[in-house]
């Protein structure tokens, strides 16, 4: 083979190799940031074929999408003096590459700067709660989580890493072994003075509606009672008015009807009567 088809050979090759070194390719849900002797210069975002220049720049991939860190329990001592155990998680993402590579260099490198503004913004949050309001049911703990959020989020941006803060939450908050049955005993005594309290109310409660419905009875019987001598009296002066009337318009008969009844209950059980000849009875009876 002649010279020059080695001359020609050799060209195709650098051609080859400068062309593969000067292109990249951009994936989705990555950056990639063009690095000249190890100095952020660029970040292309959108994915695609790329091109830099071969031997001077290279690149370095850091993701794009949101990310989470957990950070390891730590211990943290509340208002009313009482050490407790926080787990809490970070969702985060790069927003600017180039700062972020510049300052952090790696996604661990970043995390470990989240780690330290999360643990000292949580132990200072908390710090100023009692214990009772975290682990309550009705806690304000929403209200600490957007504080604790807003709170990195504002430290990393001043410190200018290229970072993003999405959200950061408690998991679990936990006692330290050694506190925890004293905790605990207090919690059941609070929790049984809560019951007594309420049965104590209930009580009251009961012997208020106990004595209201006592009440509202005897309320009720003496005025039936009332109505019961109303309508008594009023129907005896309307049967007086009706012997009366009867009286006035027969008094021979009325006084036949009177000594009738009183036979009727005088000559019960067949008794033996003896009455004067004179008696209004014996002369009924002898048809005068």
């Amino acid at each position: 083979m002649k010279p020059k088809h080695w001359i020609m050979i050799a060209a195709v090759i650098v051609v080859f190799m400068l062309g593969a070194g000067s292109m990249f390719i951009v994936k989705e849900g990555e950056y990639k940031v063009v690095l000249r002797f190890g100095e952020a210069m660029r970040t292309v975002k959108e994915p695609g074929l790329n091109f830099k220049i071969p031997f001077i720049e290279s690149t370095t991939v850091l993701p794009k999408y949101q990310m989470t860190f957990e950070s390891n329990p730590g211990q943290i001592m509340t208002k009313d003096k009482k050490p407790i155990l926080v787990d809490n998680y970070t969702i985060w993402r790069i927003s600017d590459p180039e700062k972020f590579y510049r300052n952090l260099n790696t996604v661990s490198g970043g995390a470990q700067r989240i780690d330290e503004a999360v643990y000292n913004s949580v132990r200072r949050k908390l710090s100023e709660v009692d214990y009772d309001v975290i682990i309550s049911e009705n806690s304000a703990r929403g209200n600490i989580n957007d504080e604790i959020t807003m709170d990195v989020a504002q430290a990393l941006q001043r410190s200018d890493y290229g970072i993003e803060i999405i959200d950061v939450r408690i998991k679990r908050t936990d006692l330290p072994e050694s506190n925890k049955q004293s905790v605990y005993n207090r919690m059941i005594s609070d929790r049984q003075s809560i019951a007594a309290r309420y049965l104590s109310e209930g009580d009251e409660e009961s012997r208020k509606i106990t004595s209201k419905a006592d009440r509202t009875a005897t309320e009720l019987l003496a005025q039936a009672e009332a109505d019961a001598k109303k309508i008594i009296a009023e129907g005896e002066q309307e049967a007086a008015q009706i012997y009366n009337s009867a009286y006035g318009k027969d008094p021979g008969f009325y006084n036949l009807y009177r000594t009738l009844e009183s036979y009727v209950i005088t000559l019960q059980n067949e008794p033996v009567i003896m009455i004067p000849i004179e008696s209004p009875y014996a002369k009924i009876l002898l048809g005068e």
